[in-house]
């Protein structure tokens, strides 16, 4: 299969950004959707061969001209929380979104899409709105008739300079850096390296091997979420206590933050973390991919620190 030009579908994005870095530098065309072109130039726009689209995806029309001439489409898109609290909003990213891609796919042609899932995405057992529209995702996208080749990557939480795992509780340590209550707090992740991930799927394009394929993907070693807080708090040069919240402290916890601007967490986010979010077989081997840990990352980005000024200046003031 030729592919030259490949749509990104969330390129602006954390992943994205670090997905259209590498394959501009191997050589692709690539076209990326956004609503606010000025708002990512500089993050995408001198890149060579990328064209930053201003266009609303969710618009079934934008998204079938999006995908004109191209050969290969990448979705990233994916949100963890909504605005309400009823799966609306995770059916419209996740499931209507991909209808369409399909439908457009179809339309021009395009006989290639990789996607970003999660671990434990189950249409019918996942314990979530975000787990469970995921699986919905995955089951459309295996099912379609118009013979297009699918791989799916199903990763646990993804880590690197701008993700939105370690840097969110560092925001969250910066308020309260004394003591820090915890929900969920023994549940366990194997965090990816955002680069090894973008390994996998750019090895993966043009792999027939890699056809209606999905892959689990994790780092090296498997944390529980309150070592993984701990560790934030440390690297942050903060000796806070962690305070384990029991499941009904934590479920109250989860209501509480739905209605906080940004839900830092929600009643969704609760109810995915009821599963470890680990791999039974870590297929960045197919690759020979060397995992990364976050030993040998999230110092760099987090030790720097702007959290830190924001008490010398609140120490110097007093």
């Amino acid at each position: 299969m030729l592919i030259k030009k490949i749509a990104i579908l969330g390129g602006t994005g954390f992943v994205g950004q670090s997905l259209c870095n590498r394959l501009s530098e191997d050589g692709y065309e690539l076209k990326v959707p956004t609503r606010n072109r000025e708002y990512n130039r500089e993050d995408l726009i001198l890149l060579p061969n990328l064209e930053l689209i201003e266009t609303d995806i969710h618009n079934p029309k934008n998204l079938k001209n999006l995908l004109i001439d191209c050969d290969a489409v990448i979705n990233l898109i994916g949100i963890l929380n909504e605005k309400e609290n009823n799966g609306k909003g995770f059916k419209k990213v996740h499931v209507k979104l991909i209808k369409n891609l399909i439908s457009a796919c179809e339309i021009n042609g395009i006989r290639r899409i990789l996607q970003l899932s999660a671990l434990n995405a189950d249409a019918k057992n996942g314990k979530s709105f975000y787990l469970k529209t995921k699986g919905e995702a995955e089951e459309l996208l295996r099912s379609n008739s118009a013979g297009i080749e699918i791989t799916i990557f199903r990763p646990s939480v993804i880590f690197g300079k701008k993700d939105s795992f370690f840097n969110r509780f560092a925001k969250l340590l910066k308020i309260s850096p004394l003591f820090f209550p915890l929900a969920c707090y023994k549940t366990k992740f194997s965090p990816i390296y955002v680069l090894d991930l973008v390994e996998m799927m750019t090895n993966s394009i043009k792999d027939p091997d890699s056809y209606n394929k999905s892959y689990q993907l994790c780092g090296p070693k498997t944390y529980t979420l309150k070592e993984l807080v701990s560790y934030t708090s440390k690297t942050l040069g903060f000796n806070c206590l962690i305070i384990p919240l029991n499941n009904v402290l934590s479920r109250i916890q989860a209501k509480i933050f739905d209605f906080l601007p940004g839900k830092p967490f929600s009643t969704d986010n609760y109810l995915s973390a009821q599963t470890d979010s680990i791999c039974e077989c870590n297929d960045l081997f197919r690759y020979n991919i060397k995992a990364t840990a976050i030993e040998d990352v999230v110092p760099q980005y987090l030790s720097g620190y702007e959290y830190r000024s924001f008490y010398s200046k609140f120490r110097n003031n007093s």
